[in-house]
């Protein structure tokens, strides 16, 4: 996975290294972005106060990148549903910063159980929000009414009822001009700006096709451990349960079809697709799929060939290609061709000799700068609702074998999260005698 590995000391550079190779790859794009006079308070940098919803590996490595955008902000409280995941965290995060930045959190600020995030939330004037997906939708709209800035994980939800609850909070987000950040980092990433930007100007013409990719061997299995309650069990095995996870189409795979969203200017008017388990078959891989392959249609008539799997020793690929009326290009290799297959860009040779920053610490980078300045108001809730749509629309299409349109899933009464969980509800998902979960059937399973 390419954004669930936690941060730890050994596995990056120091801060102090990181920040000053960073200022000299972007030409300082956090000093550059902040006026002094937005700086200070009376001769004093204002103090941001932060909160991590989520201590896992993201909500972790998110924190980090969090204290490293912006030296005056404050890790002040943390959630999570478990405290063991929460103290490790803690501990990373200290550990990575070994001294250089004084991380410490009152034990009374460290907040565990369901409800802990609104504890944590009230504290904090910036969240982060990295709990598995399912519980998004319910974060952001608690932060969001409280008067937080917002950075949030992808996808924004697993069903549309989640949908249709960040839309909603988005567009209020706008109204208090609150900055918003969705970790779709792409739109942080200098290739994929750049190569963004050439399209805008025409180089590969209209965009009438693509294919999209997310094809590797899979990810973490967390076994059962002795004394667990099935509930506690789904949520530490969180990816193979669609309630929280929604799937690898939308958690991982999102990504490329939200730059096929993003590169087209349109979301997708229909999906069909097919999608299965033949390798990842045991019972804990929980209920969701191995492969997926979805053709998702565009208003404007472009077609993307979309494709996902977790099958260990097959060919992997993680990419986006598009062709267009007087081109074509791959993201890969950052190669614009024409029509007769002849290069007119190439982005490795524009930039040769530059080091790109990490557009996972840009998205950070620039929240802060924005939160600073006064002057942007970053919002791409509104837009990662609509690609976590996307993703959810070609997840129903390759469960059920039906088109499903873009107004049928914007409007679907499914709800896979329930209401008001505590450590005594049942787990949305129950397994059978076998310890087995019901796996979804194209043909049989429907949605309305």
């Amino acid at each position: 996975m390419d954004n669930h590995k936690t941060i730890k000391k050994n596995d990056v550079v120091s801060r102090r290294s990181f920040v000053k190779t960073t200022g000299l790859v972007t030409g300082g794009i956090l000093a550059s972005s902040i006026p002094l006079e937005a700086m200070t308070q009376t001769g004093k940098v204002e103090k941001l106060k932060l909160a991590v919803i989520g201590c896992g590996g993201r909500g972790t490595g998110a924190t980090v990148q969090a204290l490293t955008a912006d030296p005056d902000v404050k890790l002040v409280a943390m959630a999570d549903a478990f405290k063991d995941r929460l103290e490790s965290s803690l501990t990373a995060i200290q550990e990575h910063f070994d001294g250089e930045r004084n991380i410490k959190v009152k034990e009374k600020n460290r907040f565990v159980g369901f409800d802990a995030y609104k504890n944590a939330i009230d504290l904090a004037d910036v969240v982060i929000l990295a709990t598995p997906p399912g519980f998004r939708p319910l974060h952001f709209e608690y932060a969001i009414s409280q008067d937080k800035h917002v950075f949030m994980e992808k996808p924004v939800a697993t069903d549309p009822a989640g949908v249709r609850q960040v839309l909603k909070a988005a567009k209020l987000a706008k109204e208090k001009k609150l900055n918003v950040v969705v970790g779709l980092q792409r739109h942080y990433e200098k290739k994929y700006t750049t190569l963004y930007n050439q399209v805008k100007q025409g180089n590969i013409g209209k965009i009438v096709a693509g294919q999209i990719y997310w094809n590797g061997g899979g990810v973490w299995v967390r076994p059962r451990q002795e004394g667990q309650s099935e509930l506690e069990y789904q949520m530490r095995n969180w990816y193979y349960f669609n309630w929280l996870c929604g799937d690898h189409i939308l958690e991982q795979h999102i990504h490329n079809i939200d730059v096929a969203n993003w590169f087209i200017g349109e979301y997708p008017k229909m999906a069909q697709g097919m999608g299965g388990r033949e390798v990842r078959t045991g019972k804990d891989h929980g209920e969701i799929f191995d492969h997926h392959f979805v053709e998702f249609t565009y208003p404007s008539g472009a077609v993307i060939s979309s494709q996902c799997r977790h099958q260990k020793g097959c060919h992997n690929r993680v990419d986006e290609a598009f062709q267009g009326s007087n081109g074509s290009m791959v993201m890969s290799k950052g190669i614009i061709t024409d029509l007769s297959g002849d290069e007119k860009y190439n982005y490795s040779k524009a930039n040769e000799g530059q080091q790109d920053p990490n557009p996972y610490q840009v998205e950070h980078d620039r929240l802060f700068a924005a939160i600073r300045s006064k002057s942007e108001v970053l919002a791409d809730a509104e837009h990662g609702a609509k690609s976590t749509l996307a993703a959810i629309m070609g997840r129903m299409a390759t469960y059920s074998g039906d088109i499903i349109t873009w107004e049928q899933a914007l409007n679907s009464t499914l709800q896979l999260v329930p209401d008001n969980l505590n450590w005594d509800s049942e787990a949305p998902t129950q397994p059978d005698a076998d310890g087995k979960y019901k796996i979804p059937v194209p043909g049989v399973t429907t949605f309305s």
